[in-house]
C-alpha cells in the first residue's frame, strides 16, 4: 500500500493536473492542427520544446532530426522512468483534419500523448512532488512511429542522417534510453468496450520489403513483345503471396500486405520499372524470418516468370511489444484508485492489438508499459478516426501516469528498483542495434 505521505502526493498532482486540463487539451488540439509525417515533425517539434520550456525544462533538441528530451530530478538519486509521446500523423488525405497539401493527419491520435505528457510534467514540476521523488523523470519525444515513407526515410539513411528508420529505434541507436530504467507511454483506441483505459497484450513485429522490378520498355499497342512487363512482373509476384496465405498459422498471426507505388510512367508504354512496398506481421521477429523467406520466394518468382530483374531490400521493422507485470499491476491500481474500478480493463498478455509499434523495441532491452486510451470513434489509420473525449485522451491517463511515477520513485525508489531488478531484458541495447543492423539485407537478380 503507499504511504500517506504518497497519498497527498498523489492528491496535490491530481488537483495540479485538473488545474491545467483546459491547457493540456489545448496543447493536444494544436498538435493535432499541424499534422506532420515521420523526421518531418518540425512545427510540432517546436511547439512542444515551447510548452517545455514555459514549464523550466531545458530541453535536448534534434535528436534522430526531430525527437527531443527533457529531464526532471528527483531531490535524491535512484532509477530514471521516461514518459513517451510521439509526434508523427500519417498520410490520410481524406482525413478531416488532414493538411490540404501534404495529406497528413492524426488519424491515430498520436497528438493527445502530448497534451498527457505536458500534464505529467505540470504535475511533476510542483516542488513537494519532485522533491519527494528518489530517481529522475524523462520526457522523451519520439519521432517517426509510423513506419511509412520508406522510400524517404532510405533517402536519410543513405545520407547517413539516421540509420534506422524508426523514431525510437533511431533513439536507442543514438543512446537517448541509455540512461532509462523503464518507460510509459498511453496511445488512444476506439475499441476497449466500456473501459476508459486498457492495459496488456502485445502488438506485431514486422519486417518490410521495398521490391523493385526492372523490365524493358516499349509501345504498349505497338510492340508489347518487345518490352519486358515489370507490373505484370509484380503483380505476379503478389498472387503468388495469396497462395501462401493458407500454410500460415493462425497462432502467429500473420499479416502479409502491400502496395504499388510506382506501376510504371505511362499507359501506353510497357512499364519498365515498378516498385512494390511489402510488409510482414507477425508475433516474432523469429516467425517473420521463416514467413519473409516464403515472400521473398513469390518476389523471385514474379520476376523469373516474366523474364525482368528485381532488387529485393528487406529492412528491419519492429519487435513485438513485451508489457512489464510490476509496471502493469500498478498502472491498473492506480486506475482503479483515480477513475474508478470500472475504468480499465486488463488485456492477457498473448493477445495481439494487430498493429506494431517501437515501444516494442524498447521492451527488448527495458520495463515499459503501453496501455491505451479509449477515447476515439472510427477506424484507425481511416479518415473517420476522431478523438471524441479529450478528457480521457489527455486527462485521464496524465492522472495514472503520474500517480504510477509517485510510487514508483517514492519511498526511495523501492517498487522501481525491485522492478529492475527483477526484470529480465532480451537483449541489451548494444545486442538490440547489432541485430537490426543484420535485419537490413539486399538481394538481386538481373536478367538483363
Amino acid at each position: 500500500m503507499p504511504s500517506v505521505e504518497i497519498a497527498e502526493l498523489r492528491a496535490l498532482a491530481l488537483r495540479t493536473i485538473d488545474g491545467a486540463t483546459r491547457d493540456l487539451i489545448s496543447a493536444a488540439r494544436t498538435v493535432y492542427s499541424t499534422p506532420e509525417t515521420g523526421f518531418n515533425e518540425f512545427k510540432t517539434s517546436a511547439f512542444i520544446q515551447e510548452q517545455l520550456q514555459s514549464l523550466g525544462f531545458v530541453v535536448e533538441t534534434g535528436i534522430a532530426r526531430t525527437g527531443m528530451r527533457a529531464e526532471l530530478r528527483g531531490a535524491n538519486p535512484g532509477p530514471t522512468v521516461a514518459v513517451i509521446a510521439e509526434l508523427d500523423a500519417l498520410r490520410v488525405p481524406s482525413h478531416p483534419g488532414a493538411d490540404p497539401e501534404s495529406g497528413a493527419a492524426h488519424a491515430c491520435g498520436h497528438h493527445a500523448q502530448t497534451g498527457s505528457l505536458l500534464g505529467v510534467a505540470t504535475a511533476l514540476s510542483a516542488p513537494e512532488l519532485k522533491n519527494a521523488l528518489s530517481g529522475n523523470v524523462a520526457f522523451i519525444i519520439t519521432p517517426a512511429e509510423e513506419f511509412i515513407e520508406i522510400q524517404d526515410r532510405l533517402a536519410l539513411k543513405g545520407s547517413r542522417e539516421l540509420e534506422f528508420l524508426s523514431g525510437k529505434q533511431e533513439m536507442i541507436r543514438l543512446g537517448t534510453f541509455d540512461d532509462v530504467d523503464m518507460a510509459m507511454m498511453v496511445h488512444t483506441s476506439a475499441g476497449n468496450g466500456d473501459a476508459g483505459l486498457s492495459i496488456g497484450g502485445t502488438s506485431s513485429a514486422h519486417v518490410s520489403h521495398q521490391v523493385k522490378y526492372v523490365g524493358k520498355s516499349s509501345h504498349a499497342g505497338g510492340a508489347p513483345d518487345k518490352g519486358v512487363n515489370a507490373l505484370q512482373a509484380a503483380m505476379l509476384a503478389n498472387a503468388a503471396i495469396n497462395t501462401q496465405r493458407e500454410t500460415f498459422l493462425e497462432s502467429d498471426v500473420v499479416r502479409v500486405h502491400g502496395i504499388i507505388s510506382n506501376g510504371g510512367s505511362s499507359v501506353n508504354a510497357v512499364p519498365d520499372e515498378v516498385l512494390y512496398e511489402g510488409r510482414v506481421r507477425a508475433k516474432s521477429v523469429e516467425t517473420i524470418e521463416a514467413i519473409s523467406e516464403q515472400v521473398i520466394r513469390c518476389y523471385w518468382a514474379g520476376a523469373l516468370a516474366m523474364g525482368a530483374s528485381v532488387e529485393i531490400q528487406e529492412i528491419a521493422g519492429y519487435h513485438a511489444l513485451k508489457q512489464n507485470s510490476t509496471m502493469k499491476k500498478q498502472f491498473v491500481a492506480n486506475a482503479e484508485l483515480i477513475l474508478g474500478r470500472d475504468s480499465i480493463s486488463v488485456v492477457p498478455d498473448d493477445q495481439t492489438h494487430g498493429g506494431s509499434t517501437d515501444m516494442g523495441d524498447l521492451s527488448t532491452i527495458m520495463p515499459v508499459i503501453h496501455p491505451y486510451a479509449n477515447a476515439a470513434s472510427g477506424a484507425a489509420h481511416g479518415h473517420d478516426y476522431l478523438i471524441d473525449d479529450y478528457d480521457r485522451a489527455v486527462v485521464a491517463p496524465a492522472k495514472v501516469m503520474t500517480a504510477t511515477i509517485l510510487d514508483l520513485l517514492g519511498n526511495n525508489a523501492q517498487l522501481a528498483r525491485e522492478t529492475v531488478d527483477k526484470h529480465e531484458p532480451s537483449m541489451t541495447a548494444e545486442q538490440y542495434v547489432a541485430t537490426q543492423r543484420e535485419r537490413f539485407k539486399t538481394q538481386t537478380y538481373d536478367q538483363s
